[in-house]
């Protein structure tokens, strides 16, 4: 990187585009499917999504049980753009997850149970109230490694339930392992991700779309006026696809909003939507290329 494209080339209003060396102008979308690993009917579906569908990437939990089929799956598809979607909460009740760590390790992440923590609204209050900053770089080291160990390359890291960490410090830590591992960090809250974009790396620059905020009732055809209206520069949706199991509905109370997710992500018909829209969909491997050059310069 040469004098003129350091830190001090870019102001408030340098889009992400521009840092992944496109015009300010082109509007570009990250589809990713997030919970990739958390039940087999979502690792299908993520699949599926990304080979056939117009997902560009999809993030890997490793704590859930089925994180083992997704690492399966991954081995014998090295071309699927993948991240670690960092995991501190639990989403089933009937099946609640423990750390990858030994629980007398990290105590502060874990409920009275000896669990990670529920993540719902109080699950995860709870959980940042009381999380040791060691104790989660602990735990995250550990996640990473399942996959490292694997010779699988990610290309990012983002969050499961908790926006940019859910703290200050946690996302501080997340962006410090990123910058050792070569990977890009997903960055979507402000000021955060204004902040992120001076330094000179590529973070959305619109806001962020997270599937389970939009209702299910005619939600394809809002998908569609949201690609309509998309925003020039980087943007990203976070998607949930899944296929709807009896085993997936009888423990997810979400499952709607990702069988929803899978037939939108499928349908021949968003395909064609794209095209006419002149939307380009990327996946993290050139966000990627710009974090880790910034990380070797420093």
């Amino acid at each position: 990187m040469d004098e003129s494209s350091g830190p001090e080339a870019f102001t408030p209003e340098t889009k992400s585009s521009e840092l992944l060396g496109h015009p300010p102008d082109v509007r570009q979308l990250i589809i990713n499917c997030d919970d990739f690993g958390m039940y087999p009917a979502i690792n299908a579906a993520v699949i599926e999504s990304v080979e056939e569908g117009i997902a560009s990437s999809c993030s890997l939990m490793v704590p859930p049980p089925a994180a083992s089929h997704a690492l399966d799956l991954l081995s014998r598809r090295p071309q699927v753009p993948f991240g670690i979607h960092l995991t501190l909460v639990s989403d089933f009740p009937s099946m609640p997850w423990g750390p990858l760590t030994d629980r007398e390790r990290v105590p502060s992440l874990l409920d009275s149970a000896g669990t990670l923590f529920p993540s719902t609204p109080a699950g995860r209050a709870a959980l940042l109230g009381q999380a040791r900053p060691d104790e989660v770089e602990v735990e995250f080291r550990a996640q990473i490694a399942v996959v490292a160990d694997t010779g699988l390359t990610p290309t990012h890291l983002d969050f499961h339930c908790l926006a940019d960490g859910g703290r200050d410090d946690i996302l501080d830590l997340t962006v410090a392992l990123a910058a050792e591992y070569g990977l890009a960090v997903r960055v979507w809250l402000e000021p955060a991700r204004r902040s992120t974009r001076q330094q000179g790396l590529p973070v959305t620059d619109n806001d962020f779309l997270d599937s389970f905020s939009l209702g299910i009732e005619g939600k394809a055809a809002r998908y569609v006026q949201l690609l309509g209206d998309l925003p020039a520069g980087l943007n990203e949706w976070a998607l949930h696809p899944s296929l709807a199991d009896e085993e997936l509905q009888a423990v997810d109370g979400g499952w709607l909003v990702r069988r929803t997710d899978y037939e939108f992500l499928t349908s021949p018909l968003t395909r064609e939507v794209l095209q006419q829209e002149d939307i380009h969909v990327i996946d993290y491997q050139a966000i990627q290329h710009v974090w880790s050059q910034s990380a070797s310069l420093q």
